[in-house]
């Protein structure tokens, strides 16, 4: 079968076609034939190094897919010929074999590529804003990259639960399409003081929540833009950047600073994912979690995809296809 493997930690320019052998089931394992697979940030770390407990080269690249299930092991619930989406490892392949707790049903009226953008996009999303951040309806809510996978979703959730939505990006036309998902403002972060813009339009109340996931500076920032006693909810470090805060800056400046893993959650915290994923199937039955159309990428195109996101070409999410 055919691979996007990354055979050195140097970036995604080195992401290549390659041959594996074709994956046999055991236990509870099935093996999906991939029609999508989603690709996020922390597929560009990893070709860089950067993630944290990430993979050393040679390595197969991607964390989330839909499919059907063409094979199954022998304790494996799961049918052959059974749509699912899910998250695990080397997703960049035309099969993978998975553990059953990997995957979900796909909901019947999406398409692979549609599911391939819910696992990490809208469970991150939904956790960042009600499991950790426990929005509340008239929050005053910033999302930063509110035009890509994570922020989208999350833009469209915010609105759902009744909050009052600042969105960041960095071109007007990302901008624009922060405006058009629902979003109150949408600021271009290359033209504006996102803190200052955020008093501004608060007249002067600043906000209760703020999703992060850039780090650095714009964590700093972030402290600034947060009113006492609110709430950031950190999931990612786009920038690889460090800040520091000290504890006694917290107690004169008291706001409350979580920290969110997907797959920290699923392992370390099984209820509270449970209680997550029980909300998820009623905001997908009511049509609210609705996965839009990514953009489609040739697996063999992959490299270029991985470049394009690292230097926020991307808007929305990408899927490559097998």
């Amino acid at each position: 079968m055919r691979v996007l493997e990354v055979p050195t930690l140097e970036g995604p320019g080195v992401a290549r076609i390659a041959e594996r052998d074709m994956p046999t089931p055991t236990g509870d394992q099935v093996v999906v034939k991939v029609g999508a697979a989603g690709i996020n940030y922390a597929d560009v770390a990893q070709t860089h190094g950067l993630y944290p407990g990430g993979p050393e080269g040679p390595y197969v690249g991607g964390l989330e897919m839909a499919g059907t299930v063409t094979a199954a092991g022998p304790d494996s619930p799961i049918p052959v010929g059974t749509r699912v989406m899910g998250m695990g490892p080397a997703a960049f392949s035309e099969y993978v074999c998975w553990r059953t707790n990997s995957v979900f049903p796909t909901p019947d009226p999406w398409t692979d590529a549609q599911a391939a953008a819910f696992p990490v996009q809208w469970l991150t999303a939904h956790a960042c804003l009600r499991t950790v951040g426990r929005v509340e309806a008239g929050d005053n809510v910033l999302i930063h990259a509110a035009a890509g996978g994570v922020g989208s979703a999350a833009v469209r959730l915010a609105k759902h639960f009744g909050a009052f939505v600042i969105g960041t990006a960095g071109s007007e036309a990302k901008c624009e399409r922060v405006r058009a998902l629902g979003a109150d403002h949408a600021i271009n972060y290359q033209t504006e003081n996102f803190a200052e813009r955020c008093r501004e339009i608060t007249q002067g109340d600043r906000m209760d929540l703020i999703l992060e996931m850039v780090g650095g500076e714009t964590f700093r920032e972030n402290l600034r833009a947060l009113r006492p006693y609110g709430r950031m909810v950190v999931y990612g470090a786009a920038t690889h950047e460090q800040a520091n805060i000290g504890n006694v800056q917290i107690i004169f400046r008291p706001v409350e600073i979580i920290g969110y893993h997907l797959t920290v959650m699923m392992q370390k915290r099984p209820d509270l994912f449970a209680r997550q994923w029980t909300e998820m199937v009623s905001l997908i039955a009511q049509g609210v979690v609705l996965p839009e159309a990514p953009t489609e990428v040739a697996l063999a195109d992959g490299a270029q995809a991985l470049a394009d996101m690292e230097a926020r070409k991307t808007v929305g999410k990408v899927v490559l296809i097998p």
